[in-house]
């Protein structure tokens, strides 16, 4: 190795086994890994495969069925029941058994169900979910093909077997339409054109050929190496990577890294692990603590009051404990696991499998969705637009050379050869003419030294007609001539310049474009075998350009997102001209693309501030994306990134919503939450419109129990100030907790009002705490309006007469809390301009039925409740009345103070 090639490997840290490899000698490769041309036997590849490992990379295996199961209950909330239902079963179990006395588990019954409910749904939908996911990411066994023998003395043979079986020295063969099955170096092409683009996002396949020889001895010396960086390890041309795949031709070559030591393997290790914290767990969090603090505050309060004013600090920490499960909105693990698991439900019913419940949710606060281009916003399929003579007007002849030029190469066809071929079979008479009346005499391959193709065609005459086509600034360095209007004009400076520029204005329009020019050659200078010395004197015909068309539903999908708050980015490594071309057909406004290369120069503050102002960031490198997305969160976004490539699983790991397709790669596939079974991208809206409803389902039920419970505590605050008892004693909270907490189970089934999904919802922990302030002492107007009127119209005012008092306070507690949900559950007026599902209307009027049949019923003599006069009744429904009125009018003032609601 030469002290410049030690150098460049030394500064650019290169650590991809296979370009240390691409400048060794051929013998020295194969002495290494005890292979030779005629391949490995099958007892050496046995010995490497114990020796290195089975050909795989590192993915992300699913968690066994009891981590899952124990993952369920991670929730913040479940947490915080746990703990009280331990202090319960010491205060109304243990102890009591140590001192003889009666002992009570109906707190510790109603906490446990409620965390065995939360955990198991959550656990069940989940369990589903990657089952289901596992079953897409299962694909047919692929195999390669490669050079084996039985044993040394055997001749070899090629058999196929397993990609995860391949090893380091295997000699393997490639053709058209095969994935590369490891990293490996070339001994021999043919017209090998390779796609990187799941490692590069480029969807111009780039050709690969053995810059040393088939079987060389030159030394390292002269291997090229002084273009080779981290960046462009990918342009080494005597390597292919693992995950790419051959377009065309053919080649042999022998495999030098396999499983996590190739390219691939490397990348797949770093998206392996933890996700970041998500919008959904910051906002879970922050709202978790929030809670927690307004707990830590109250229930001193109400256990130093109760304990100085009864006298009874048995009985006042027994309240207490009450009013800790009473502020604890215990069902909310449950009905945020209903709710994103009925979301899933939905999005499974639109071919959408969702892989992580709070992807859901995340899916609906996300304001910014990031997308790669090749294969997300594109079909990935080049196409011909446009065969135009010098003066950019269409011209079929030009077609016609073209058709010639592609149809008579030898070898596989690439992209492009595709495209021509495929547009031209739509003109019959192009075909028709070509095969009947032209014979092919030699062809000059293509090479990316040259940039053109050229074939020598005879037309029924002595006469041969070579007809090239290539890179613009390449064929118009052998061209001498312009042909227009039947006629052969000079190539002068003027004209060249004006050929220059109809290219350069499709390239900004993002077509790559290729010109086609011809050389007449008579009869006395023909040959049967034609050099590129011979591509000289040619006559410019005119130019084809080609594009990688955006998906139908591109355009509209975005226009949708746009609409409902979402703005989009396009995060590339592909080139920016076409990039903006794409951008403007699917109606992004591009503006000024941010390219890797710059944005490798700035630092996280600058770099803030420029992609706030960008929409299209081209030429990325995998750890580009991730940086671009992490900073977005930073700024306070809650960014999606829609991808399929492995140089997209950075990026999709770390959003907060990582989003990708069937047809992705498999480590796409992991890394992405929620994965499209379909190509268009309109479920894209019905994603974000299915998050928000999800979202909003989620916040009514902590609003409305946050805001509940809290005017409940504030009402027994007041109450216990001056009653000679306790306003209701824990078994009356517990229950009347518990059956507001069943009432809200159909929640997860309400209609969102369509003012709410129009723009992006996050979650608001300040927001919560102002809404528990304003709205929940509202219903402690009403507490205290049945506290006088239990106390001075029915004469529940002596210890003696208390349980009338509780009865009269639990009916109207629990009816007021379960009716403010219609109050609360809109913006508007409930019942006249949003009207809540039937499951909502019939779970709550079932709930208020069963709280005024309690007093009334067995169970109520139990836990301390007496039969009402009905004479209370009417009374009862001047208080609703009057409070759904109040509750109204404050949500008014509480809108128009802060702007919103939930």
């Amino acid at each position: 190795m030469t002290k410049n090639t030690s150098k460049i490997m030394t500064e650019t840290k290169l650590e991809i086994k296979a370009i240390h490899e691409a400048q060794n000698s051929l013998d020295s490769i194969l002495a290494k890994f005890q292979s030779n041309l005629s391949g490995l036997t099958q007892e050496t590849a046995k010995s490497h495969l114990e020796t290195y490992g089975k050909n795989e990379v590192a993915r992300e295996k699913v968690p066994s069925v009891f981590m899952q199961l124990l993952m369920a209950f991670n929730n913040p909330f479940i947490f915080v029941l746990l703990v009280l239902a331990i202090v319960s079963f010491v205060t109304d179990y243990w102890l009591p058994l140590q001192q003889g006395e009666d002992t009570d588990i109906t707190s510790i019954i109603i906490i446990v169900t409620m965390v065995a409910l939360s955990g198991l749904l959550r656990f069940w939908q989940e369990f589903r979910s990657n089952k289901a996911a596992e079953a897409l990411k299962s694909m047919i066994r692929t195999t390669a093909t490669v050079l084996r023998r039985a044993h040394e003395a055997k001749n070899p043979e090629k058999i196929e077997i397993p990609l995860n079986e391949i090893v380091p020295g295997d000699i393997v063969y490639l053709s058209a339409g095969d994935m590369i099955p490891a990293d490996i170096r070339l001994i021999e092409s043919r017209d090998l054109f390779v796609s990187q683009a799941v490692l590069t996002g480029e969807s111009i396949p780039v050709e690969k050929y053995d810059t040393l020889g088939a079987v060389s001895q030159k030394t390292t010396d002269e291997v090229d190496v002084s273009e080779i960086t981290k960046d462009n390890v990918l342009d080494v041309n005597n390597v292919c990577f693992m995950g790419t795949n051959v377009v065309s031709g053919t080649a042999k070559a022998v495999v030098v890294a396999t499983g996590a030591d190739t390219h691939f393997g490397t990348l797949a290790k770093s998206i392996v692990g933890s996700r970041a914290e998500t919008s959904f767990d910051r906002g879970v969090n922050s709202v978790s603590w929030l809670l927690i603090r307004f707990m830590l505050i109250m229930v001193p309060i109400v256990l130093l009051i109760n304990g100085f004013t009864k006298g009874d600090w048995g009985e006042a920490t027994l309240f207490a404990l009450a009013v800790a499960v009473g502020l604890t909105p215990e069902m909310l693990p449950m009905i945020v696991s209903a709710n994103l698991a009925k979301g899933a439900v939905g999005m499974a019913k639109r071919k959408v499998v969702v892989k992580r419940l709070n992807a859901i949710q995340n899916f609906g606060a996300m304001d910014i969705l990031c997308t790669d281009k090749t294969g997300t916003l594109t079909q990935d399929k080049i196409i011909l637009e446009h065969h135009l003579d010098i003066n950019g007007q269409i011209d079929p002849s030009v077609l016609e050379l073209a058709w010639l030029n592609s149809y008579y190469q030898s070898g596989m066809k690439n992209l492009m050869d595709k495209a021509i071929i495929r547009f031209a079979e739509e003109k019959t008479t192009i075909k028709k003419a070509g095969v009947g009346h032209y014979t092919k005499i030699d062809e000059l391959p293509f090479d990316f030294v040259r940039r053109r193709l050229s074939v020598v065609v005879q037309n029924g005459d002595d006469n041969h007609l070579m007809i090239c086509k290539g890179a613009v600034e390449e064929m118009l360095s052998i061209a001498s001539h312009v042909y227009l209007n039947g006629e052969y004009l000079p190539l002068d400076e003027q004209r060249k310049q004006n050929l220059i520029a109809l290219a350069h204005n499709y390239n900004k329009d993002g077509f790559r474009v290729l010109a086609v020019g011809i050389k007449q050659i008579p009869a006395a200078q023909t040959k049967t075998q034609y050099s590129v010395k011979d591509e000289k004197e040619l006559a410019i015909r005119g130019f084809l350009t080609f594009l990688d068309p955006p998906k139908e539903s591109a355009y509209e999908a975005i226009s949708a997102l746009n609409e409902h708050g979402v703005g989009v980015k396009v995060l590339t490594g592909d080139n920016e001209i076409i990039t903006i071309k794409v951008c403007r057909e699917v109606g992004l406004e591009p503006g000024v693309p941010l390219l890797g290369t710059e944005i490798e120069q700035m630092g996280d503050v600058e770099l803030k501030e420029q992609i706030e102002q960008r929409t299209i960031f081209a030429k990325l490198t995998p750890l580009q994306k991730s940086r671009i997305i992490r900073l977005l969160q930073d700024n306070g976004h809650t960014v999606g990134f829609l991808g399929d490539g492995i140089n997209d699983a950075p990026a999709l790991r770390d959003s907060d919503v990582g989003i990708s397709v069937d047809t992705a790669t498999d480590i796409a596939k992991e890394s992405a939450d929620i994965i499209l079974l379909e190509k268009s991208l309109m479920v894209l809206e019905e994603g974000v419109i299915c998050g928000r409803e999800t979202f909003g389902n989620i916040m009514k039920y902590l609003n409305m129990t946050a805001s509940s419970n809290f005017g409940n505590i504030f009402s027994v605050l007041v109450a216990s100030a001056f009653l000679p008892f306790l306003p209701m004693l824990a078994i009356h909270l517990l229950i009347q907790n518990l059956l507001y907490d069943i009432s809200q189970l159909s929640l997860p089934w309400d209609k969102m009002d369509e003012e709410f999904i129009q723009k992006p919802r996050k979650w608001d922990a300040p927001n919560i705490g102002r809404f528990m302030i304003w709205i929940g002492p509202t219903s402690s107007i009403f507490d205290i309006t049945t506290y006088a009127l239990m106390w001075f119209v029915f004469s529940a005012n002596n210890i003696e007469a208390q349980s009338l008092f509780h009865s009269g306070w639990f009916i109207e507690g629990l009816l007021s809390q379960t009716l403010v949900v219609h109050m609360l559950r809109t913006q508007k007026i409930p019942f006249i301009q949003s009207t809540a599902a039937f499951p909502v209307i019939v779970m709550t009027m079932l709930i208020m039925a069963v709280g005024i049949y309690i007093p009334f019923s067995p169970l109520g003599n139990v836990i301390g409740l007496q039969a009402l006069p009905w004479s209370y009744f009417p009374w009862l429904v001047g208080t609703l009345l009057c409070y759904c009125c109040v509750a109204q009018f404050m949500k008014r003032i509480y809108i128009k103070r802060f702007g919103q609601w939930f």
